[in-house]
C-alpha cells in the first residue's frame, strides 16, 4: 500500500474550497493528507452534493454559504467555471478577515486578473494559479490527492501583487507536491491556448466529425485523439470565451499547417506530406510529450 507523504511543517489552517468537483475535491485530499490544512471547508450550491463529499471524507465541513465558509478561512480556493470566479472572489472578499488570501484554479487567467486588479477590500489579497493537472472526469467522485504530484502549477499574479502573497500561493502548491511556474496572467493565456485550449477545441471537431456509420471502426487512435472532448461543455464555453482572442491566433497557426497538408494531398505530393509528418514527429519528440 502506498504511504502518504509526510505532512509538511506548515499549514494555512483553515482552507474554502468554492466547488468540490474533481480538482476541488483532489486539493482537499491533498491538503489534507500532506498537512497544508489542518480544516477544509467544501462550498458548493447543492446541499446534497457537498453533504456527500464530507460524508466520503474529501471535506471536513460542507456549506452552500459561502460567506459563513470564508470569513473562517485563511485561505479560500475558488475551483468554479472560470465565468463564475471574478464574481464568486468579490462576494467572498466581503465577508473575509482581514489577511485572508485567495486564489482559483481555473483556466483562464487575464480577464479574470483584469477584473480583480483593483476594488478588493483593503487586507484581502487575490493571486491567481491554474495547476495543470485533471481529466475529462467530473465530480468529487474521481478526486486524488495525489492528481498534483509533479504537475506544473502555474502561479499569476498582477504587478502590483505583493510578493509575500504570492510565495504564500506558490508554497501552498509546492506542499501539494506541485512545481510551480510563475508567469503573468497574459502570457499563462497566449501558453494555454496552444497548449490546452486549442487541443481541447479540435478533439470536440473530430469527435463531432465521426460519423455514425464508422463508429464501430473507431479504434484507440481515435480514442486517445479525441478524449478530452468529454470534458464538461459548459466549463470549456466559458474557457473558449474568457481566452477566445489567443485561442484563435492559435487556430490560426493551426489552420496554416492544416492547409499545407491539404495542399500536399491535393498535388499527391508523398515528399511534402512525409516533411510534415517527420516535423510533427520530432516537434513532439523535442518537446518530451507525453
Amino acid at each position: 500500500m502506498i504511504q502518504p507523504p509526510a505532512p509538511i511543517s506548515q499549514s494555512f489552517g483553515t482552507i474554502a474550497i468554492v466547488g468540490v468537483g474533481l480538482i476541488g475535491g483532489s486539493i482537499a485530499l491533498a491538503a489534507k493528507s500532506r498537512g497544508a490544512a489542518q480544516s477544509v471547508i467544501g462550498v458548493g450550491r447543492d446541499a446534497q452534493r457537498i453533504d456527500q463529499a464530507r460524508r466520503r471524507g474529501i471535506i471536513d465541513e460542507g456549506l452552500v454559504d459561502l460567506a459563513a465558509a470564508v470569513r473562517r478561512a485563511d485561505l479560500v480556493v475558488f475551483c468554479t467555471p472560470v465565468d463564475r470566479i471574478v464574481a464568486g472572489v468579490r462576494e467572498a472578499a466581503a465577508t473575509c478577515r482581514e489577511g485572508t488570501l485567495v486564489t482559483d484554479a481555473g483556466s483562464v487567467k487575464g480577464c479574470i486578473a483584469r477584473e480583480l486588479a483593483s476594488g478588493l477590500p483593503i487586507g484581502i489579497e487575490f493571486v491567481g494559479s491554474h495547476p495543470l493537472a485533471g481529466s475529462e472526469q467530473q465530480g468529487f467522485e474521481h478526486a486524488d490527492l495525489r492528481l498534483f504530484e509533479n504537475r506544473v502549477c502555474v502561479v499569476t499574479p498582477l504587478a502590483t501583487s505583493p510578493r509575500s502573497a504570492v510565495e504564500r500561493i506558490a508554497a501552498f502548491w509546492k506542499a501539494l507536491g506541485a512545481n510551480v511556474v510563475e508567469m503573468s496572467p497574459e502570457a499563462h493565456d497566449t501558453a494555454l491556448a496552444e497548449t490546452s485550449h486549442l487541443p481541447h477545441l479540435v478533439a470536440a471537431a473530430l469527435a463531432a466529425a465521426l460519423s455514425p456509420d464508422n463508429s464501430a471502426l473507431a479504434a484507440s487512435g481515435f480514442r486517445d485523439t479525441t478524449r478530452i472532448a468529454s470534458g464538461d461543455p459548459d466549463l470549456w464555453t466559458a474557457i473558449f470565451l474568457g481566452n477566445g482572442r489567443q485561442i484563435l491566433a492559435s487556430l490560426t497557426k493551426f489552420d496554416q499547417l492544416l492547409s499545407e497538408f491539404r495542399q500536399a494531398l491535393e498535388l499527391d505530393d508523398a515528399q511534402a506530406l512525409k516533411k510534415l509528418l517527420v516535423a510533427a514527429k520530432m516537434s513532439r519528440e523535442r518537446n518530451r510529450v507525453m
